[in-house]
């Protein structure tokens, strides 16, 4: 996977405003499960090219510190043929002096060709190691961003399943609702109200009944009343006297 590919994965991941994403989606917690298949895969991608670039980059740095120790060892050959030419020419041997001179001079040479290899490996280490930083900070964003989204999909699937189990209750309680009249204690209690009113109709029309009675021997003892006058009449008596009686 290519530097510039795991930029722009980690830049488009680590731009996802998740709560927006959250208020578009038809289903929250399926897309909430999607991006966290997403960032997992891309981290898992991201840590593996992240690995080869740091590998590539120690590469660098490990050719560098060769060259770098490299250029030492052919200085200090060069000094030490110098030195062994300055010996042989203060005893007078000038063509071996001459010989190690020469020997210095290649040495120098091999020190100045390690040195420019090192020079020009330097900035492209310095480069390397600012991208393997880069990767870094933004492969540790993307494993906030994981975090953030586990989070978010616990928060909205405990939302959920209260929200489940309040709709539950209430539903619940409608159906027990003593006051709803389609409910089933609703109309068990109509149901007696009309039984309960039947019972008043035939007790009103049974104490109706009674009193019709009662008149029927009021009439009667009236009647009762008027014969005994009339027999006393015929039997020559007086009216009143039945009254004073």
């Amino acid at each position: 996977m290519a530097k510039q590919s795991i930029f722009g994965r980690i830049s488009q991941l680590l731009r996802a405003n998740i709560n927006a994403l959250i208020d578009q989606a038809e289903d929250p917690q399926l897309m909430l499960d999607q991006m966290v298949r997403d960032f997992t895969n891309s981290i898992a991608d991201a840590e593996a090219a992240i690995a080869e670039t740091i590998g590539n980059l120690r590469l660098l740095e490990d050719d560098h510190a060769q060259d770098v120790e490299a250029a030492r060892e052919w200085g200090d050959k060069a000094l030490a043929a110098s030195r062994k030419a300055d010996e042989l020419r203060a005893a007078g041997n000038a063509a071996d002096a001459d010989k190690f001179d020469n020997l210095a001079k290649v040495a120098l040479s091999r020190q100045i060709s390690s040195e420019n290899e090192a020079k020009s490996a330097e900035p492209q280490i310095a480069a390397q190691t600012e991208v393997v930083d880069k990767l870094k900070s933004g492969l540790n964003g993307m494993k906030q961003k994981l975090v953030e989204l586990q989070n978010k999909r616990a928060e909205l699937v405990a939302r959920a399943k209260s929200a489940q189990a309040q709709r539950q209750v209430q539903d619940a309680v409608k159906s027990i609702d003593v006051l709803d009249p389609t409910s089933e204690i609703g109309r068990f209690e109509d149901k007696i109200r009309r039984e309960e009113a039947l019972v008043r109709g035939q007790a009103e029309l049974a104490a109706s009944s009674l009193d019709a009675q009662f008149n029927e021997l009021d009439d009667l003892g009236e009647l009762t009343e008027v014969d005994a006058r009339l027999a006393a009449l015929k039997a020559g008596g007086s009216s009143q006297g039945a009254i004073s009686d």
